[in-house]
């Protein structure tokens, strides 16, 4: 009998573990959390290799992960459980919000403010990671050409980043690091789009017609490839090992946040790995740029005006094949097939990782 319950015990206690209700459970107030948005496997797999190759370099036993995720998105989560059941993953946990959320509500109290602010207290900071367009009513615009799939996760993404960073759309609003400046806060591609709308800023929503005025595949590729932030080739070439992605260089403004935090030299023009067709249009409520495109047309980077540890960038840093050698691709037919890490080289190489190390380095600060 006593073995019996045992094991119903067990059973129990990995339910309760793996239930996608974190916060709702008895958990470890003593323990430091960092939040993960859209915690796919793919992203969850991104954040164990950057732990594992000591790029993202934070104390794994002191600090564990919780996915944060809203009930209405498109990706199934039970994937995501079943691959930390799996993996054995001691360190990751998932949480998820629940109710009623539309656009009208994002930008005020709503029926996810408590919870949103209980997580919060409870947690030292949170990734937001690349994804699909934002629903251009979001940031008061028509929807000439965005690619909307997942709304609901956009609802709950940037309904989050106002109530930490408040926002143009309602000045009387208390965000919450108001009560805790320490909070880091980041993200890639996506997760930079998202700060800015969740700021009150605008998105240019599609690069190569509003911007370069090219309106079809073949118009883009004429731009130059330093104009392109994903690889139009794709579109007119059959040849499958052309890359979806595109490498260009950057160049930083006068905001100290790379010279200063991320010690890089201020005029060198690293290569980054860019995937996007949108790009932020007017700076939202405190967001200060730090990067641009070469020729000074796309925001690359944003940083807090106010709260130290909330930045962003418009690319990806985050991904593995960059720094660890792989399969090869081309940008277009005639190149000689290199990988990602060929591709970028030691220097450039060098400079992502001067940002991870800052990112370590405002998480180890948070976790004070």
């Amino acid at each position: 009998m006593r073995k019996i319950l045992v094991f119903l015990f067990i059973i129990a206690s990995s339910s309760a573990l793996f239930s996608q209700d974190f916060f709702r459970n008895e958990f470890d107030e003593n323990t430091k959390y960092i939040l993960i948005a859209n915690p796919t496997v793919g992203n969850i797999e991104t954040v164990r290799f950057l732990m594992d190759n000591k790029l993202l370099n934070i104390n794994s036993r002191k600090i564990q992960f919780v996915g944060v995720y809203y009930e209405n998105q498109s990706y199934d989560f039970d994937a995501a459980k079943k691959y930390i059941e799996r993996e054995n993953l001691a360190n990751f946990f998932l949480h998820e919000f629940r109710g009623k959320l539309n656009e009208n509500q994002l930008f005020e109290k709503n029926v996810l403010s408590n919870e949103l602010q209980f997580v919060f207290e409870n947690s030292l900071g949170i990734f937001f990671f690349g994804g699909p367009d934002i629903p251009p009513a979001v940031y008061g615009e028509k929807n000439t050409f965005s690619v909307v799939t997942d709304s609901e996760r956009h609802y709950f993404e940037s309904t989050f980043l106002f109530h930490l960073l408040g926002g143009f759309q309602n000045d009387e609003f208390q965000p919450f690091l108001k009560n805790n400046t320490n909070y880091f806060v980041t993200g890639f591609c996506l997760g930079l789009q998202t700060m800015n709308v969740a700021t009150g800023g605008t998105l240019i929503q599609d690069i190569p017609a509003e911007v370069y005025g090219a309106t079809s595949p073949e118009a883009t590729v004429k731009t130059g490839k330093e104009n392109m932030h994903r690889n139009y080739w794709q579109k007119i070439s059959s040849d499958t090992r052309i890359m979806g992605i595109n490498f260009h260089s950057i160049r930083f403004t006068e905001n100290p946040f790379f010279g200063k935090n991320v010690k890089v030299n201020k005029k060198k023009n690293p290569l980054v790995y860019s995937s996007h067709h949108q790009a932020v249009g007017k700076p939202g409520k405190g967001m200060e740029v730090t990067a641009y495109s070469s020729d000074g047309k796309i925001v690359e980077g944003l940083a807090h005006s106010y709260y130290p540890h909330v930045f962003s960038v418009q690319f990806h840093p985050e991904v593995p094949a960059l720094y660890e050698n792989g399969e090869l691709f081309k940008f277009q037919p005639d190149d000689q097939p290199q990988s990602f890490y060929q591709i970028i080289g030691k220097e450039n190489r060098k400079f992502h990782k001067n940002y991870w190390r800052y990112i370590s380095k405002s998480l180890k600060k948070a976790a004070r």
